[in-house]
């Protein structure tokens, strides 16, 4: 028996329940959530989804909160501010609502900590509040003693407009899957950085918001954008395999168009890594009809965060629930890692 069953069967969090995958969905709506009201909202808790939608007169507000907890806290390409900021924007943006109207920091810091670190992180938030046009509206502050938490944790909630609400379950069969740049920059930088491994590369986080280059998308083909996804934790394959399951259809992808980066693929192999399974955090999935899926590519590529956009397969009315990965020799099963292959990346 593993350390975390032996926690679980003992009635204790453990690893694998934040690691953003079932175990943690279970942990959500089993403990978490269980004893909650009804939230009587179009996309609410239940849906598990980016973000809620909050209906205000004729518009859709979309509210999102997220927890960063990453080890480092700075890494090639970024670090732990610039990850708040664009971790939730990107949520926003990938329901729909590019267009961000407020967020709120709140910031825990352990005593001790480096103050020109902290001012540091708060310039890098500001860097990426102005890339995403997003004021920081409010926020809180709590100093935690000496060894009671790990440097610093940042929480952050955003809130934004979408003209068309985007859920991660409306994928039909025969939609395009379009991925709007490379996979497995940041888990794989982020990690080489906490091991102290020099790969002899610039290898770098992707890091970055990315509701400018989602604009784009949803300007040419609007409601013809039928799914989106942040592929965070547990990467394109954890992305691939929630939308499947919850749009109740299956998805094919092809390995060969699915944009890996050369350096990722080296690391990921000497990592013992697969880069379809870790965190990304400049990206998103979409689904779209087949009728607009090249508008959409030429789109994503006019955006200079969209270049690398490929359209890497498609939705199928067979195998409900699950990724078939086209290696090029055969066809397996492209599943949802069990745990995080990289804990405290995102």
């Amino acid at each position: 028996m593993s350390g975390d069953d032996e926690l679980e069967s003992a009635g204790v969090v453990t690893l694998e329940q934040g690691s953003g995958g079932k175990a943690m969905r279970n942990l959500v709506t089993d403990v978490l959530t269980a004893g909650f009201p009804d939230d009587a909202l179009p996309v609410g808790r239940d849906a598990m989804d980016d973000g809620a939608v909050v209906p205000v007169g004729d518009r859709n507000v979309v509210m999102t909160t997220d927890s960063h907890v990453v080890d480092p806290p700075f890494f090639p390409g970024g670090d732990i501010g610039r990850l708040a900021v664009s971790g939730t924007v990107n949520d926003l943006a990938v329901m729909g609502a590019t267009d961000v109207r407020a967020l709120s920091s709140a910031v825990v810091v352990e005593a001790g900590y480096p103050e020109s670190d902290l001012e540091r992180l708060s310039n890098s938030m500001a860097r990426a509040c102005r890339e995403a046009d997003a004021p920081v509206a409010t926020g809180d502050t709590k100093v935690m003693g000496n060894g009671d938490i790990d440097g610093v944790v940042l929480n952050t909630t955003g809130l934004g407009i979408a003209d068309h609400v985007v859920r991660d379950d409306g994928l039909s069969p025969n939609d395009v899957l379009v991925v709007t740049g490379a996979v497995g920059r940041h888990g794989v930088a982020l990690l080489a950085e906490r091991e102290g491994i020099d790969f002899g590369t610039t290898l770098a986080s992707d890091v970055r918001p990315i509701n400018g280059v989602i604009a784009e998308a949803l300007s040419v083909a609007g409601e013809n954008v039928t799914a989106m996804k942040d592929p965070t934790r547990m990467g394109l394959a954890g992305a691939a395999n929630e939308m499947a399951t919850k749009s109740g259809v299956g998805i094919e992808l092809r390995q060969d168009r699915i944009p890996v980066p050369t350096d990722v693929k080296g690391a990921s192999e000497m990592l013992g890594l697969n880069p379809l399974q870790i965190a990304n955090e400049g990206i998103a999935l979409l689904g779209v009809d087949p009728t607009v899926a090249e508008d959409v590519l030429d789109a994503l590529r006019s955006h200079p965060d969209g270049q690398d956009a490929a359209a890497i397969g498609k939705a199928i009315d067979d195998e409900h629930g699950r990724v078939l990965l086209d290696t090029g020799l055969g066809t397996r099963y492209l599943r949802e890692p069990a745990t995080e292959p990289a804990p405290r990346i995102c």
